[in-house]
């Protein structure tokens, strides 16, 4: 589903618009995957388990999923269903709230294997009812090695991400009040953008935050090579692409130590962890990062070799073993 016709076709791309009701869209991304599962070995799906399940189901075709969160809780959220944590999620009641959790497992169950970036979500999965030996760990790639030009010592902080109430930038906002001169540049777009921006602009931060929008991949790859740190202040997380992208560019991550995001930020080697919903706590390893250069050099240091045996050949090739043996089967 999208909001707009991608600027972009590598492959054929169909999409279906988010502007349609969700009785309409949901049928229709099943109705589209079932014509095109036709002519296809294997449907992976990586969003939309359901209609994925039932495109798979009506082609006759076996199912791979990528499970990137917690679809139902997701939901629930959007839909003010819950306000929780993603870790009490599954203790919630109401109808609704079964009615969403029992449409997630039933569809993923269909699915001969379930890829995750993280062993957190790994155990959470499990935790739904599905059976752990046919879910696989296979953490978000990182990119191959890039060409930049060094612009001496970084000294500002940047976000990647969409600009979503997940990624609890008001946080990151609160706590960059408290570290005098830090900047901060954000890059990427969302619905909470309108809000972060209107703030920014009437406040204390108006000169230290600037918005860039979206970017193509090696513009972000070359705005986390030139920052102090990569900042993550998310609420709920499962293993973010903008950590592990950071750290293969030797740049830190100072971020909260949610979901399998400690599975690749390693507090006190490649970066800094600090609670969630904290803003004292983000601003005092934003403080301590800014300011103690040799600190910093070592997490720097520490970053690319964090991450030097996840490249995109390495993950990418085993995905493709998975999906060549749904295929087989």
């Amino acid at each position: 589903m999208s909001d707009a016709e991608p600027a972009e076709r590598p492959v054929p791309v169909h999409t279906v618009s988010r502007g349609l009701p969700f009785v309409v869209r949901y049928p229709h991304v099943a109705l589209s995957g079932a014509r095109l599962a036709r002519r296809a070995d294997v449907v992976y799906a990586t969003a939309t388990y359901a209609a994925a399940a039932a495109a798979a189901a009506a082609a006759r075709r076996p199912l791979v999923a990528k499970l990137v969160s917690d679809p139902a809780y997701e939901r629930a959220r959007r839909y003010g269903l819950f306000d929780g944590p993603l870790e009490a999620f599954e203790q919630a009641d109401g109808t609704s709230v079964r009615a969403l959790k029992t449409l997630r497992t039933r569809a993923l169950r269909t699915a001969l294997r379930i890829v995750v970036p993280s062993r957190y979500l790994a155990e959470l999965a499990t935790g739904w009812g599905l059976e752990r030996d046919r879910i696989e760990v296979l953490v978000n790639p990182a990119p191959p090695p890039v060409e930049i030009a060094a612009n001496g010592r970084p000294a500002g902080f940047v976000f990647v991400g969409r600009l979503t109430e997940q990624k609890a930038l008001a946080v990151l906002l609160d706590a960059l009040e408290q570290v005098q001169g830090a900047s901060l540049e954000i890059v990427g777009d969302g619905p909470e953008r309108e809000t972060l921006e209107r703030r920014v602009a009437d406040g204390p931060l108006s000169d230290r935050v600037r918005f860039v929008g979206s970017l193509p991949r090696h513009d972000v790859l070359e705005r986390l090579a030139g920052a102090r740190a990569a900042v993550l202040s998310s609420a709920w997380e499962n293993l973010p692409h903008a950590a592990v992208e950071a750290l293969a560019v030797g740049t830190p991550v100072v971020s909260t130590a949610v979901g399998g995001v400690p599975e690749v930020v390693h507090d006190g080697e490649n970066g800094l962890l600090v609670p969630p919903n904290d803003p004292t706590a983000l601003a005092a390893a934003l403080e301590l990062v800014l300011r103690d250069d040799v600190l910093r050099d070592r997490l720097a240091a520490a970053a690319k070799p964090s991450v030097a045996a996840i490249g995109r050949d390495v993950i990418y090739g085993r995905l493709e073993q998975i999906l060549l043996a749904a295929a087989a089967s």
